[in-house]
């Protein structure tokens, strides 16, 4: 299938368990939300489905390209944003798209026709000269969500992308993110512990202690764990975990 789909993964650090017989898919235009506490496995699914880590078990397909047959071909229609900041703070923004457009052997004018196509989309445009560091948090995102998008990706990952950032903040990359997926038909994994980010149309998959423990819309999840929403579903599902839900 297009998209991304992850099938029978499971991993472990030495004897502990990280993850547990993980299979989902995401299709083009639709938007996934892996909502999980901090230690779910949430950042090792990433990091398993960017060859940062090599699967022992299972497969992942990034639009049904095998990543450990054909790891090339594969990543080259993955896009991801890290949990933890990349972008080189004393270059351009303009700079750090030509460098990263470079790395996929983008030709120079087609990088900066799509750098433009996506600062545009996401509210940037004026900033292409301006150096990274002059950008606040919320902008710096964007930046590396677009710098994700730049190469024409099938699949977008985002590992707990507004992680510091304010409520207005999150509200905005997450509305910006929703649209994207829809303009683009690209296929959208977003990890998060925040119930707030997810939508009542977005698909969601709980995952907790490397497992996944619920699965469906919204609303399914809510049934799923007999809770009125979302959010008492998600408190429920990971009652165990001492942080709780993280909603604001």
């Amino acid at each position: 299938m297009s998209g991304l789909e992850i099938d029978s993964i499971c991993w472990q650090y030495g004897n502990r368990e990280v993850l547990n017989d993980i299979s989902l898919a995401v299709g083009p235009g639709t938007f996934c939300a892996l909502l999980g506490p901090n230690g779910a496995g949430k950042t090792t699914l990433f990091a398993l489905a960017t060859r940062l880590f090599h699967a022992r078990t299972g497969r992942i397909l990034i639009d049904g390209i095998d990543l450990a047959r054909n790891p090339g071909a594969a990543l080259a229609r993955l896009g991801i944003v890290f949990q933890q900041p990349t972008l080189d703070l004393d270059l351009s923004v303009a700079h750090n798209l030509e460098y990263f457009g470079a790395l996929h052997g983008l030709a120079a004018r087609d990088t900066m026709r799509r750098a433009g196509e996506m600062l545009e989309l996401l509210g940037l445009a004026e900033r292409l000269r301006d150096k990274v560091r002059t950008l606040n948090g919320g902008h710096r995102r964007r930046l590396e969500i677009a710098r994700a998008l730049l190469h024409g990706p099938s699949v977008l990952l985002l590992d707990e992308p507004t992680v510091g950032l304010d409520v207005a903040t999150r509200r905005a990359i997450t509305d910006h993110v929703h649209d994207l997926c829809a303009r683009l038909g690209v296929a959208v994994l977003w990890a998060t512990h925040l119930v707030d980010e997810v939508r009542d149309g977005d698909a969601v998959v709980v995952l907790h202690h490397g497992r996944i423990v619920a699965r469906g819309s919204a609303r399914e999840v809510a049934e799923t764990a007999s809770a009125a929403d979302l959010v008492s579903a998600f408190s429920r599902l990971t009652a165990d975990t001492a942080e709780g839900v993280a909603a604001q």
